[in-house]
């Protein structure tokens, strides 16, 4: 696990530890200190923690013009004990929609279980963003933790996309085709 790093080659075009808007504004890492963990396996530092225990994130590119977001999971997205979703929705969603974003890529690859609970947060999510045209995406979810997001009906908030090659791409460039195939799923 200490060796799953956050996509890194946007980093010239954005860091969240740089952004003013980002809940992450003036964080200091370091390449050699590992504290957090997932399944007691020591995970890289430059993963953000968020007041989950089990699910850690990194803001890989933000656009308040476009008012989009990319952000890498990684660990277990657990609801059920951990209730990640409401450390998502209020420690980082809620922040970027008071900063206009309304659009959310979540690059989810790296998440290897889903427990799930209630579908509250999630409800509530996507009606904060909806008034703007917004949605959420996850992008390249594992196949059986895909299976339990359906299986808990979460798929109706979080729309489930592949892109394999995801990383080939400028933020901007993979937010249009995001946005294109939602806009032809909802046409």
């Amino acid at each position: 696990m200490h060796e799953i790093e956050p996509y890194y080659n946007w980093r010239h075009l954005y860091t969240a530890e740089e952004d003013e808007n980002s809940p992450f504004y003036g964080r200091e890492y370091s390449e050699f200190e590992f504290s957090n963990t997932v399944y007691n396996y020591y995970i890289h530092p430059q993963w953000d923690e968020f007041g989950s225990r089990t699910l850690y994130m990194k803001i890989l590119y933000a656009d308040y013009e476009l008012n989009f977001v990319i952000i890498e999971l990684l660990g277990e997205w657990n609801d059920a004990v951990e209730n990640d979703i409401m450390e998502l929705k209020r420690e980082i969603a809620d922040l970027l929609i008071a900063k206009g974003i309304s659009k959310f890529i979540l690059i989810t690859e790296n998440v290897m279980n889903f427990h799930s609970s209630d579908t509250e947060y999630y409800e509530e999510w996507a009606e904060d963003i909806k008034d703007e045209g917004g949605w959420i995406v996850s992008v390249n979810m594992p196949e059986q933790t895909q299976y339990d997001f359906q299986r808990s009906h979460i798929d109706r908030y979080i729309k489930l996309l592949e892109y394999p090659n995801w990383r080939t791409f400028q933020p901007n460039h993979f937010f249009q085709l995001v946005d294109n195939q939602l806009l032809r799923l909802n046409a």
